[in-house]
């Protein structure tokens, strides 16, 4: 291996500087998916409330699930954080369904495709529901930044934590869901 010349250092630079440019301006959010007023729903806040169709044709609204533990979780089938994290989402589901605790994966449909989301779901074997957000409604209402995200939402209706990015471990989930169904025993 050669060492490059000074010339060829900038060039080379100048190019990684471009092409890092260029994927911030694709991957970006449409300005008309965002209010700059708007922001994320917080800790200690209500969770927004939503109703959305899921893969299986059934409408399921957040209000409706007031009382139990809702772990809200929003993913595409292309992002390889989500896909690394859904074993363990499932895994939790599994084992703490019966204790009152509601798992809601809330496919970013709107930047997806419903063939991959529903193929993907098949192939992981994930029963809990995958909702649909076809528009991007519900994930500008949550002022989605990054995938995935994952919100704790308390028998209240309260967020109790987010966690932007992922993939997150099964200890992490179980952690979080036993927190959160506290306020069921």
């Amino acid at each position: 291996m050669r060492n490059r010349t000074p010339k060829e250092f900038l060039l080379l630079s100048a190019l990684t500087l471009l092409a890092g440019a260029a994927w911030i301006a694709i991957s970006a959010p449409e300005p008309s998916r965002l209010e700059s007023s708007q922001s994320a729903p917080s800790v200690g806040f209500l969770a927004p409330n939503f109703s959305l169709g899921s893969l299986d044709g059934e409408t399921i609204q957040l209000s409706d699930l007031r009382g139990q533990a809702v772990i809200l979780n929003l993913w595409a089938s292309w992002c390889g954080p989500c896909r690394a994290e859904m074993p363990a989402i499932q895994n939790v589901y599994e084992a703490y369904a019966d204790k009152g605790l509601v798992i809601l994966a809330l496919n970013a449909t709107y930047q997806d495709d419903l063939a991959s989301a529903s193929a993907f779901a098949a192939e992981l074997g994930l029963t809990y529901p995958i909702l649909l957000d076809l528009d991007g409604s519900v994930s500008s209402q949550y002022n989605l930044r990054a995938l995935p995200t994952t919100y704790f939402i308390d028998p209240e209706g309260r967020v109790q934590d987010v966690v932007i990015g992922g993939p997150m471990s099964e200890a992490l989930l179980e952690i979080r869901a036993e927190e959160l169904m506290r306020g069921l025993r």
